[in-house]
């Protein structure tokens, strides 16, 4: 279950998961998932030869990748406010234009069945930090601060 806390206890084991790794797993997951969808994609011989690889459109899809490439990295190692941030940009970009490819042209059902996982794991990454509260002004952290016993 995602809480809005620094951390995230599992029912069964109940481990800690840092939102940091949380994130940062999320990250690769989508990472994974764009990779496998693009060499799918090459496999199919009809869409294979359909756009035009110039040297500028594959620099254009080379920057817009360093974002969920760079997010994994940043996640585990940005301050809470700029990881928070990050994530909420970063998670809603994708999101986003993730969202228009599938309006560009009739998209075929692979893309489309990876899509939508994408879709769904950028969004909640956004969700999950926008919903991620300050681990150090948390009640608690707050109240040990002041020398109180919790």
């Amino acid at each position: 279950m995602i809480t809005n806390q620094e951390t995230v206890s599992t029912e069964k084991t109940n481990e800690k998961v840092s939102a940091r790794t949380l994130l940062s797993s999320l990250w690769l997951f989508a990472m994974l998932t764009y990779t496998y969808g693009d060499v799918v994609t090459l496999m199919d011989p009809v869409k294979h030869g359909s756009i035009d690889l110039t040297e500028g459109f594959l620099l254009g899809g080379s920057i817009y990748m360093m974002i969920p490439i760079s997010m994994v990295l940043l996640s585990r190692i940005l301050n809470y406010r700029a990881n928070r941030w990050a994530n909420i940009i970063a998670g809603s970009i994708m999101t986003a234009t993730l969202t228009m490819t599938l309006f560009v042209a009739v998209p075929t059902s692979y893309y489309v069945f990876f899509s939508v996982i994408e879709i769904a794991c950028t969004a909640l990454i956004a969700g999950y930090a926008w919903k991620w509260s300050n681990p150090e002004a948390s009640r608690i952290n707050v109240a040990r601060a002041q020398g109180a016993t919790v």
